[in-house]
């Protein structure tokens, strides 16, 4: 089984300096902006996207 992927950049300030929060599994500190966040997988959509003619997403 491998880990859990990382996030590459704050979603806030879009800086790269990172690291694992102590607190919750899957947070994440930024050490640019002081933010802390959490990453969780909510699951799969039950139909997918399906894309038009047009090149967009139907819902």
């Amino acid at each position: 089984m491998s880990e859990r992927a990382a996030p590459f950049y704050c979603p806030y300030c879009g800086d790269e300096d990172l690291r694992p929060s102590e607190e919750k599994h899957g947070a994440w500190e930024c050490a640019a902006c002081s933010r802390a966040f959490q990453l969780k997988f909510l699951g799969l959509l039950a139909q997918g996207l399906k894309r038009s003619d047009s090149g967009g997403a139907e819902i």
